[in-house]
Parts: structure tokens; sequence; C-alpha cells
């Protein structure tokens, strides 16, 4: 899979969250690892930074629910109005939290 692909492969499956769910980067990257043998968060991350703007990119946070660095107040409101489960600084991942198996 060429790096062009991959970043399509990630917006793919960004695209694919649910209204009032999550996942974080490194469980996008983990679902996308056997597909085209890349597993980085970071890359992960780096994608939707570069090219997230185009997909629901407040529903990808960190493994501990953060919600996305910079982004934090837009991120918020926009997880709210979809009904997603707050808690403290991000969202409640153990709630929250999509698995792409779950679109199925």
């Amino acid at each position: 899979m060429t790096p062009d692909e991959y970043v399509e492969a990630v917006l793919d499956l960004v695209e694919r969250i649910p209204p009032g769910r999550v996942m974080s980067y490194g469980a996008v990257a983990d679902a996308l690892a056997e597909r085209t043998g890349r597993a980085s968060a970071r890359l992960v991350g780096a994608i939707m930074a570069r090219h997230g703007g185009s997909v629901p990119w407040h529903r990808v946070v960190t493994s501990a629910g953060r919600l996305p660095p910079g982004h934090e107040r837009e991120a918020r409101a926009r997880l709210r109005a979809e009904g997603a489960p707050l808690r403290g600084e991000g969202v409640d991942i153990r709630v929250a939290g999509w698995s792409p198996e779950e679109g199925m």
C-alpha cells in the first residue's frame, strides 16, 4: 500500500465512525494494520492533522479519551451535539469507543 493509499484508508475508516462514538489514534492504526502493514498511532495523528478536515476528525481521540490537541473546544461542542459521553477533559472512551467490527 502506498502512502497516499494509507491516507485514504485512514480517512475512509474515520468517515465510518458513527456520531457520538470515537476511536483512538491507536485503534484506527490497529484496525488497518493487517490490511496495510502499518500500525502507528503517531502516523494516524499526522494524517488527521494534515488531511482530517474533510472527515469527522473530532471522533478521533487519544487512548485516554483526550480530545484532538488545539481543537478541544470545537471537538467538545461537536461531540456534545452528537450525544457522546463526555468526561473530564475528554470523552469516556470506555462507553463511546467504537470498532469497525460493530459496523459490519
